[in-house]
């Protein structure tokens, strides 16, 4: 072994539990877009659906139809979509479109009719997050295209959704005005005669936090993973699934006074003993984390020293060297002393992006589940 992340999919399994719990009426979509936040679609889909949850979200077309291809025939929105995309092959998947815009509305009524398909459609609602969603101006507009759609047989409306800009802070007054809109908006849908079959605004902190937001549906992203979406308010007995580990591939001796890495930005004051660990910025360890951050390794914490390389870095094991060897585990983040979050803090950044940092050479294994 060199480098991989570990996936537990029993971890992904229970936090899909602690989800529906949470849920309590309203379903649970399970979000595995970006390869499930880097822990792979296919295999935490799979795990999520028979966990209980019901529908899976992705961003792109393409995502949903890997998913269809590995036999997944739970429902699939794609709601990231562009107006040239392969809507065709979606329809024939039976994937549900999101649609934030008329130009994409109409390009999906196309690709229908042109494949003589009914098009299933969700209305993406920009109720504050001013990103990607039909905007309020444009909304009136496209809900009178689709009742002409809808009323020609060429698209079905399943569904209405929106997505908080401020989910994790639950108390925040945005939450409040961003459901408020959204109501409005589901409002002026039924008015033109276009129920939606359900709705759903609530991410994975405001599915922890704000049962006020549940509605028909809870979209969960980073928590199905396990890691919180609220750090100030817990960890809401979620499990993290990915360990990013790799094996030492050298021990050796360092004297007094000599640096270490690039640079020699750390100069050792007394004998000491390193360990090299097979591992860099190209395979996601990031550079700014250099003599940041620390491994478990041999039973304890190593600090490292000077530069993070492309494709290594250097722990310290100091005094206490005895029994660790090459070929042993260092783990870089996981559950317990060292953590995918303490990289954030260091960076300045949110655990999402540092799940889904390794990369390149780094191998996927799975445990639990059905492996």
């Amino acid at each position: 072994m060199q480098a991989e992340t570990v996936v537990d999919l029993d971890a992904i399994a229970h936090n899909v539990r602690v989800l529906c719990a949470h849920a309590g009426d309203a379903a649970v979509m399970a979000v595995v877009k970006a390869d499930g936040y880097n822990h792979g679609a296919v295999r935490v889909a799979q795990t999520a659906l028979a966990a209980g949850a019901t529908e899976l979200g992705v961003t792109t077309i393409e995502e949903a139809l890997r998913l269809r291809a590995a036999g997944i025939t739970a429902p699939i929105l794609s709601w990231l979509n562009g107006n040239d995309d392969d809507y065709a092959s979606a329809i024939a998947e039976d994937i549900e479109l999101g649609v934030s815009s008329l130009a994409q509305l109409r390009a999906i009524a196309a690709a229908a009719r042109a494949s003589d398909r009914i098009a299933t459609v969700t209305l993406k609602v920009d109720t504050g997050l001013n990103r990607n969603g039909i905007s309020p101006t444009e909304y009136p507009e496209v809900l009178d295209a689709l009742h002409a759609l809808v009323q020609d047989g060429v698209v079905r409306l399943r569904a209405l959704f929106s997505h908080l800009a401020r989910g994790d802070e639950p108390r925040h007054p945005a939450n409040d005005r961003q459901r408020d809109r959204f109501t409005d908006a589901i409002a002026a849908a039924k008015d033109r005669g276009l129920p939606p079959e359900l709705v759903h605004l609530a991410n994975s902190a405001a599915t922890l936090t704000r049962p006020d937001l549940r509605f028909d549906m809870v979209r969960a992203g980073i928590a199905l993973y396990g890691l919180t979406p609220v750090p100030d308010l817990g960890e809401f007995d979620l499990r993290p699934a990915m360990t990013f580990q790799a094996s030492v591939a050298l021990v050796k001796a360092v004297a007094a006074g000599e640096g270490v890495s690039y640079g020699h930005e750390w100069v050792a004051e007394r004998d000491t003993t390193v360990a090299l660990i097979p591992v860099g910025y190209a395979d996601g360890v990031f550079r700014p984390l250099s003599g940041r951050f620390a491994v478990w390794l041999g039973g304890a914490r190593r600090p490292n020293l000077g530069r993070v390389c492309m494709d290594q870095f250097v722990v310290d094991l100091g005094d206490n060297a005895a029994g660790v060897a090459v070929g042993d585990t260092a783990v870089l983040f996981g559950a317990g002393a060292v953590r995918a979050q303490d990289w954030a803090d260091l960076l300045d950044t949110i655990h999402y992006e540092v799940v889904c940092s390794p990369r390149g050479r780094v191998a996927r294994r799975y445990v639990g589940g059905d492996r």
